[in-house]
Parts: structure tokens; sequence; C-alpha cells
């Protein structure tokens, strides 16, 4: 097949974290024979800030670490629909186009029926900024790629689509799997954007206090931290170390002896069931990992196998020293991980659903479906 993507950004990752799943989907798709054409605007916030603070050396790492992948960067006011879509068989649009672009798409398919034309959603704006979301002009998409059955149900019950799928987020195992024979520097890590005032609490509660509690030796990667987040890191003792590649992570993760996933508060409140990719990753890797409480709603781990959950802060102090002195126990939660991970959550798994969702699509009469 012939697949165009539009995305926001697959070169960059910075303040991007679904670049990591769409690279991944990219790549597997390339590596099955099929004709994969990306399209990102070159004016992209990710790419523009990744430049500024980092320069071109992390493109050159990306290139290493995905020698198949390819954008094309364009302006919108140069764009030739006509010509792009021009034997296309299935196009996505990622929902961090600009509404113009899903409009003017959405229109290009109204006449020209030869592809399969989708919307794919990796956030929570739909219930944190639903006006945005609700001006994407979607009537003239086949439907929506939704990231977990709670924003699905939302698309559905809203009446702006005639069908959507639930296509979770997966890990890209082709990068991220265990790095055996790794020194250990420290004991917690944290990979994770400050988060927007949507975790400041949480991030206070799950990581800074119990790393305190514990003396445990610890660093934190990740953008958009406030000065006053800075100074309260430096106060409890934790290292800073600002923006991580993401094909640098696993590597880190090989340093450690255990990470924590405090997700935001969206999706902990009003789209349960949705882990976003740091978990997926972390998984991947095969570090140890605990939550702050979060509900698998769609039953995709095995919490408590898996991963643990730390239904607070005492509990996650007390999770952690129990982790971190118990190497047994870390190394059998490490593994149940792993093995729920490569068994259902990797990007080659989300090719198979993508490839049958695509398949439904060409049926002469396609039925809603909950993968």
């Amino acid at each position: 097949m012939r697949i165009v993507m539009f995305y926001h950004s697959v070169l960059s990752d910075w303040n991007h974290g679904n670049a990591h799943f769409l690279r991944g989907v990219a790549t597997e798709l390339l590596a099955r024979g099929h004709e994969v054409e990306i399209y990102e605007p070159e004016n992209a916030w990710s790419y523009r800030n990744l430049i500024a603070e980092h320069g071109q050396a992390p493109l050159r790492k990306l290139r290493l670490a995905y020698p198949a992948l390819a954008a094309i960067r364009y302006q919108p006011e140069s764009l030739d629909l006509l010509e792009i879509f021009d034997l296309a068989d299935l196009v996505i649009v990622h929902e961090w186009n600009d509404h113009d672009l899903v409009r003017r798409i959405g229109e290009h398919h109204e006449q020209n029926r030869g592809y399969r034309l989708l919307f794919h959603d990796t956030h929570h704006r739909m219930v944190t900024d639903p006006e945005s979301m609700a001006a994407y002009e979607l009537g003239n998409y086949d439907g929506v790629l939704a990231y977990g059955r709670v924003l699905q149900e939302l698309y559905l019950g809203s009446g702006r689509v005639r069908r959507a799928w639930t296509w979770h987020e997966g890990a890209d195992t082709r990068v991220f799997f265990p790095r055996a024979g790794s020194e250990t520097e420290g004991d917690l890590v944290w990979i994770g954007n400050w988060g927007d005032g949507e975790r400041t609490a949480e991030i206070t509660e799950f990581l800074i206090e119990p790393i305190q509690a514990l003396s445990l030796k610890a660093r934190f990667h990740g953008v958009c931290y406030p000065d006053a987040a800075r100074k309260t890191l430096e106060q409890a003792g934790i290292k800073y170390d600002g923006w991580l590649s993401n094909v640098d992570v696993p590597g880190v993760f090989g340093r450690f002896k255990a990470t924590v996933h405090v997700p935001r508060r969206p999706y902990v409140k009003a789209l349960p069931g949705i882990p976003t990719i740091r978990v997926f990753e972390a998984l991947a890797c095969g570090i140890p990992l605990v939550c702050s409480p979060w509900d698998d709603a769609e039953g995709l781990f095995r919490p408590g196998q898996d991963f643990l959950i730390a239904r607070n802060g005492k509990e996650m102090a007390q999770t952690l020293r129990a982790l971190l002195h118990d190497r047994a126990m870390a190394r059998e939660l490490a593994r149940n991980g792993l093995e729920t991970l490569r068994s259902r959550h990797t990007c080659a798994h989300r090719v198979d659903e993508l490839l049958a969702i695509d398949e439904e699509l060409r049926q002469p009469v396609a039925k809603t479906s909950r993968i």
C-alpha cells in the first residue's frame, strides 16, 4: 500500500511524546514493504525548539536509529494535495495538525474516494480543550483512531464521525529493549515533562517526597520545568538533566534500578484506561515500574504483576523501598512487564490492528470495531 501520514513532527520528540509511537509505526510499515510518506510542517513548534536548544546533533542521532525514516517538511500554502494523494491507499492525519489543513484534506477526500482517510487522536484535548477539538471538521473522514476506548466513545457520542476505533500506542521494540550489562548510576530515573500544571502536586507526592524520604539517588529528564520546579529538585537533592532524546531513553533506563509513572490528571479523572507512551516504553526496556493511581479500565496489563501501583505518597515510598532492596522481586516484576509488552503492545501489534481497520474500511458495509 501507499500510505501518507501527516504528523506534527516525526523528526523531533521535544515535548512531543507522540513522535515515539509514530516513528515505530512508520518503521514497521516500511519493514513490511509498504510505501510510506510522512509530511510535517516546517514551523512545527517541537522541531523549532529542538533545533534552538540542541542544534542538529539530535537529528543525526535519529538518522542512525531510524535509517529508513524520512519526513517531507512543508509550508501549508505550498501543499499540492492532488499530487500528494495520487495513488494513495491510506491517509492518516494526526490531531496536532492545523485545523485548516484537516479541513482541506477532508474536502479533497469528499471529491476523491480512492483512498481511506483516518484522523488520529493521541491526546486528552477532547476533555481539556473541547472547543478546539470540535473545530476540526471530520465529516469527510472515514473514521477516527482514538488511543483509548473512552476517547473512542466520546467521538462516537459526538455524532461528528461515522466510525471510531480504539488504537492504543505501543512500544517500538526495535529501539526499546533491555540494555543488559549497563553500569548502575542511581536508584530512580524519571523521564517526563513537568506537566503544565496537570500533575505538579502528583509529582511532589509520588516522586519528590518519596525520593527525599528514602535518600535515593535520582535523576529527572524532561522539558518545560519552570525555575521554581528546578529549585525544588535541587533542594530535594535530585539531579535535573534536561531534555533526553527518545533514542537515548533505553540506555538511561538500563543504568537505573527503577522508574515511576505519574499520569497527568486528565488521564486519571476523565480518560481512564489510557496509558501514555512512557508505560509501554519502560516495560519494553525491562525496568521495574511503579505507578501512581490510574485505572487500567481496558485490561491492557496485569497491575501488581507487570508494574506496581502506589495509592499515595507514603505507599510509594514503601513500595520503592521494597523494590530497591529485594532485587529478586524487581527482576520478576521487570520480566513480567516485558512479557506482557512483547506479547500484546508493540508497534508491530498496532500495525496489525491498523491493517485490519483498513481492511474493514474496504468492505461495502463496515461496522464500528473495538480493538
